[in-house]
């Protein structure tokens, strides 16, 4: 199928913010920004887990509980991301690298579904990985899947407010291509952030 002309630069900055992301989660390399390749070491799980400050919000083991302000750990199997019932803490917790790959993981996995799979996955039913490499490759996965359902889309499908069902979001009430603009927005800030992350934990004191 020919893509259309409007979700063509959509899709290229998706790629450029996920393949940016991984880059600097995995390495080897990753580009500075100006074409010279650094070296990048690769996320480990005492920086995936580390809380810069008191009370993070984070992926945990399951038997731990909840952490601090949270009163669940959402998702199934043996580690869960710290959540609340609406309406979340003021201020927000600040939260993870652990939490922020859950985070995106989760939501491309769930609106790779609701757009053209089973339409039937939820956050309960998803599973966190408790570590590093888990939850680098995790989000591999989930952005390859949330790919596939774009290159599903035809010009109909963009205007469609509703094609994607995803339930935790403004789908049922925004057209499709408002909905892969936020994505792709929710990616590029939360790779941000994840990035800072990475600059301050080499940067801590020892």
């Amino acid at each position: 199928m020919t893509l259309p002309p409007r979700l063509i630069p959509l899709l290229e900055q998706f790629d450029f913010a996920c393949e940016r992301l991984l880059a600097r989660l995995a390495g080897p390399v990753m580009d500075s920004g100006n074409g010279v390749d650094i070296g990048v070491t690769p996320l480990g799980d005492d920086e995936h887990l580390w809380e810069p400050v008191p009370d993070c919000w984070s992926v945990r083991p399951r038997g731990d509980g909840p952490g601090a302000r949270a009163t669940v750990l959402a998702g199934a199997g043996d580690w869960g991301r710290d959540s609340a019932d609406s309406p979340h803490p003021f201020p927000p917790p600040f939260t993870t690298i652990a939490w922020r790959l859950s985070h995106l993981a989760e939501m491309l996995t769930l609106r790779a579904d609701h757009t053209c799979g089973s339409r039937a996955l939820n956050r309960d039913g998803y599973r966190s990985p408790g570590d590093a490499a888990g939850a680098v490759a995790a989000f591999e996965t989930a952005s390859a899947a949330w790919r596939e359902a774009l290159l599903s889309a035809d010009d109909a499908a963009l205007d469609t407010v509703g094609y994607s069902t995803y339930p935790n979001g403004s789908d049922a009430e925004d057209p499709f291509v408002d909905i892969v603009w936020w994505v792709n927005q929710e990616v590029l800030h939360h790779g941000a952030e994840i990035a800072l992350l990475r600059d301050l934990y080499r940067a801590r004191p020892s």
